[in-house]
């Protein structure tokens, strides 16, 4: 039996294990849409198409499995640019599909007609142009095995109308054989060894977890190698839920934001044990003065970005938890007491006093300005008790999620990273909440961020969705603002967001929960009621001290050590 492109892509997305899909119809996508009807396909409709990339992102993230949208062409595809964006650069595994002008009218300037792929190809993966019908399951199968392997990334296709009203004989393959795309998994055991080699004759190391630890599973790995080698860990925030937070050893978060405790031991550790982590410029500050006491074992399945920004002595190419595991094995049969034992003992008790002498604080609970921003996430992690999937906008919000959410398990943390979208937290806390019905979902927001994507409130409402909404209100673009108050004399160079909408309101009229709190006893009661709806979003607006700033802060090309508000050792 014959089969439209159409049915080609529903038969092979079932095929490929996807259950729930993202997306916003439109000409292009029409034969696509007809054929959803009924398929064993959950769909759910975005009221933009930056909504449908950010929930599979959402999706992606907290459940490890592919996140999958659509769109049609022309500004349907074009509104999907910065969602992918958001999904490179932090390795995020999204299939997008797009719907293109027929075969015939490509470059002809047709009604809605964009060259996306062309567009695209800088942020993502891979791309493809289906110009046969015959093609369509090889490329949907070659689509997810790229998006899904290696380093993942986002993927898009872009399906021509004529192609998905062709037919052609529905055979999908088993496997995939790219002869230009094999990932290494295994790091090389001469590299290993050598790396087994420098952590036995270390004194001070200290292990730096990004988010390829999270992509490869590697927490329990992390844990062995720390068990069998006592150390103190940090994380970047892409790496925060990979290994557990509330564990002794953990120092949190190091860079810009990052804990003095986390910064302060780059600056004296002897060796650098860096497990999916890019050495990124907000971890690094001043790269000169970056871990400079130290030789770097740098572990990542993606070979371009070893030595990229930081040398690395020993660099191992390979999935995180492969490494990790064959490094236990060989550690496992060495003889790791002595003078060297003695010091990396010593080592570590000297990081957790750091981490106890200089802790993350903050003012009072209140104050005639509003609530303390860091008491507001501090409750919620109180009465969630850790267990929440926590998405976050951009911003001073996102930076006090990290500080002061504790995350213990991984896929709890979802949030635009390297890109630093505004307006991603919303639709990603969706497609979180989609991905794990059973679980507490809080978009952790500013007043800022809510309103790039609030339609999507839409979205939840239609669906039942239960997510919740923390906005911590300051009535300005907190972070910007608080580089004008630092580097440009509170010049507050529009800024200044007094005029934004009624919170409550906008929630009440899409049909969610509107709630606000103006105290700590106020904010505690919203919490805990919000927590209690089951059935519909909520939104809560907390009013927040105007100028709270995000502290400690490494000033831009500062060494770790010029925090400000970080302590001093």
């Amino acid at each position: 039996m014959k089969l439209s492109g159409a049915e080609i892509l529903i038969q092979s997305l079932f095929r490929e294990g996807v259950e729930v899909v993202f997306g916003y119809p439109g000409g292009a996508v029409m034969e696509i849409y007809d054929k959803l009807i009924g398929a064993p396909i959950t769909h759910y409709l975005v009221r933009h198409e930056q909504g449908a990339v950010h929930a599979a992102d959402g999706y992606a993230r907290t459940t490890g499995k592919p996140g999958v949208c659509i769109a049609t062409s022309g500004p349907g595809a074009t509104n999907l640019v910065t969602g992918l964006a958001t999904a490179y650069m932090d390795s995020v595994p999204v299939v997008a599909f797009t719907g293109q002008v027929a075969t015939s009218l490509l470059g002809t300037d047709a009604f809605q007609e964009a060259d996306i792929t062309g567009i695209t190809l800088p942020i993502t993966k891979h791309n493809y142009l289906v110009k046969k019908v015959e093609d369509l399951p090889r490329v949907i199968k070659e689509a997810f095995h790229i998006a899904t392997t290696g380093r993942p990334g986002p993927v898009l296709v872009d399906l021509p109308k004529d192609i998905t009203q062709a037919e052609a004989e529905f055979i999908y393959p088993d496997k995939v054989e790219l002869a230009s795309y094999k990932p290494t998994l295994y790091g090389h055991l001469r590299q290993i060894e050598r790396a087994v080699n420098l952590i036995q004759e270390s004194t001070k190391p200290l292990l730096y977890v990004g988010g390829g630890a999270i992509a490869s599973g590697a927490t329990a790995a992390l844990h062995k190698l720390t068990e069998l080698v006592p150390m103190p860990v940090t994380a970047t925030l892409m790496g925060l839920g990979a290994y557990q937070g509330t564990d002794p050893y953990f120092l949190g978060m190091l860079g810009m934001h990052g804990t003095p405790a986390a910064n302060y031991a780059t600056l004296e550790t002897d060796l650098l044990i860096a497990v999916g982590a890019r050495f990124d410029d907000r971890v690094t500050g001043n790269i000169e003065k970056f871990i400079p006491n130290a030789q770097v074992i740098h572990i990542d399945i993606d070979p371009a970005e070893i030595g990229k920004n930081v040398v690395a002595d020993i660099p191992i190419v390979g999935d995180a938890t492969l490494v990790l595991e064959a490094i236990v094995e060989s550690l496992a049969k060495r003889d790791l007491s002595g003078p060297k034992a003695e010091a990396r003992r010593k080592w570590l008790e000297q990081t957790l006093a750091w981490k106890e002498q200089f802790p993350l604080e903050y003012g009072p609970e209140e104050s005639p300005q509003g609530v303390a921003p860091q008491f507001v996430v501090e409750e919620l992690y109180r009465q969630t008790k850790g267990e929440a999937i926590i998405t976050t906008e951009v911003g001073q919000n996102q930076m006090w999620a990290a500080q002061f959410y504790c995350f213990d398990r991984p896929r709890s943390l979802a949030s635009s990273g390297g890109l630093g979208t505004m307006g991603y937290g919303l639709p990603a806390a969706i497609g979180a909440q989609i991905g794990n019905p059973g679980r507490t979902v809080i978009d952790i927001a500013g007043d800022g961020s809510f309103l790039m994507n609030v339609q999507e409130l839409a979205t939840a409402v239609q669906y039942g969705i239960p997510i919740k909404v923390a906005i911590l209100n300051n009535q300005f673009l907190g972070m910007v603002r608080q580089w004008q108050e630092i580097f440009y004399q509170r010049r507050y160079s529009h800024t200044c967001l007094r005029s934004n909408p009624d919170n409550v309101k906008i929630a009440e009229a899409f049909g969610a929960v509107g709630l606000r709190a103006t105290s700590a006893d106020e904010t505690r009661e919203v919490i805990a009621e919000a927590l209690a709806i089951k059935d519909r979003p909520v939104v809560m607006d907390f009013k927040i001290d105007r100028e709270a700033n995000v502290l400690p802060m490494v000033p831009p090309n500062g060494s770790l050590d010029q925090m400000i508000g970080g302590g001093t050792r």
